[in-house]
């Protein structure tokens, strides 16, 4: 079995939170992202889930001088940033390329696939 890393594609000029979004436009995603997560366990394919905050709330460290160094924001800029993720353990490539198409339609967004090393 390998690990996949599903990946959820936001637009920087957004940074979309739950928060933000229409209360019935948000109660759908909820309940299509359960569904999702829900067949996901039944299959034993799910290990781990989350959504992460914008860019613009991160904290870059580096400690590879003499001092640790800390930084607001992300570690590049870039166009679109990962918004949410699931790791998922199945057979193969194949089968992982499943699921995302699953988790394209439930999220409805773009989903991008990596294998854990």
């Amino acid at each position: 079995m390998a690990q996949y890393f599903l990946a959820v594609p936001h637009d920087t000029a957004e940074e979309p939170t739950m928060a933000s979004m229409d209360p019935a436009e948000l109660e759908v995603a909820i309940a299509q992202v359960g569904r999702f997560n829900t067949a996901l366990q039944e299959a034993g394919a799910f290990v781990h889930a989350g959504g992460l905050h914008p860019p613009s709330t991160a904290i870059t460290v580096d400690a590879t001088g003499s001092e640790p160094k800390h930084t607001a924001g992300p570690f590049t800029e870039a166009r679109e940033y990962v918004g949410g993720f699931w790791i998922i353990e199945v057979a193969d490539e194949a089968e992982a390329l499943r699921w995302a198409e699953q988790a394209s339609a439930a999220a409805q967004t773009r989903i991008e696939v990596r294998a854990l090393q």
